[in-house]
């Protein structure tokens, strides 16, 4: 009886026994039964062991309109924020924050878009700054194979605008021409500086895999020209030290 079960199995034979609460043989063919299929003879039933964590590939080329949703979605993805900073001081306001985007192939290029808050000091009202900010971090070195790295050098520049009706971009004509020579509204700054970041165990993060905390010496375009034209300026008068935490959330 076994045996007769077994050639009826391997010709094909639209008709088995039922297993007992497993797949019936008739629903296998001889294409798919392979060399390592395990037979399995129990109370004159026979069943074969249904293949388990079977991936299928498919061999179809995407088309062009699948190619273009893959452009679409990928360009817009780029979009997202992948870390947000918050800076203290360096000539964009006493307190800046924003969100920013890492790219390149070790992640060494950032921007910056940073809103800051200005307060009236002297001035009649208090006022708000916009910095548009590239970074440039050359290397990452991590503490012994540890969770905190490094990065020994950081540095670019960014533009920075006030918001208010006292900045102007051209001369007014109130004022001989040429008299400045320069935008009062826009300063042109570069820095350098240093970060130390910390990556957070798996088990603990919420809405961040990383912080860095880093500082930065700057100084704008009116600053050097002043230090070039001016040998009595000190660099306390020409630069400007500022301290900020990065949050990477991507």
């Amino acid at each position: 009886m076994k045996l007769l079960i077994i050639i009826m199995l391997l010709i094909g034979y639209p008709h088995a026994t039922k297993a007992h609460g497993k797949e019936p043989a008739s629903t296998y063919t001889q294409d798919t039964i392979y060399q390592d299929t395990v037979y399995i003879i129990k109370h004159d039933t026979v069943w074969v062991e249904k293949l388990k964590d079977t991936i299928r590939s498919s061999h179809i080329k995407p088309g062009r309109y699948d190619r273009r949703v893959h452009r679409y979605r990928r360009h817009w993805q780029a979009l997202i924020p992948t870390h947000s900073k918050l800076q203290f001081a360096g000539n964009m306001g006493l307190l800046s924050i924003g969100p920013g985007w890492n790219y390149g192939k070790r992640d060494q290029w950032e921007t910056d878009l940073l809103f800051g808050f200005l307060p009236k000091y002297k001035s009649k009202k208090n006022k708000i700054t916009m910095t548009i900010k590239q970074n440039f971090i050359p290397w990452s070195l991590y503490i012994k194979d540890g969770p905190v790295s490094v990065e020994p050098l950081s540095c670019g520049m960014y533009f920075n605008t006030v918001f208010g009706d006292e900045f102007w971009s051209q001369e007014p004509d109130r004022f001989p021409k040429g008299y400045y020579g320069f935008s009062s509204r826009v300063r042109i700054h570069v820095f350098l500086g240093q970060r130390l970041t910390f990556d957070i165990p798996p088990r603990y993060r919420r809405t961040a895999r990383q912080i860095t905390f880093f500082y930065e010496l700057s100084t704008c375009d009116l600053y050097l020209i002043s230090a070039f034209t001016n040998s009595y300026l000190k660099p306390k008068d020409y630069l400007a030290l500022s301290f900020g935490l990065k949050m990477h959330f991507l």
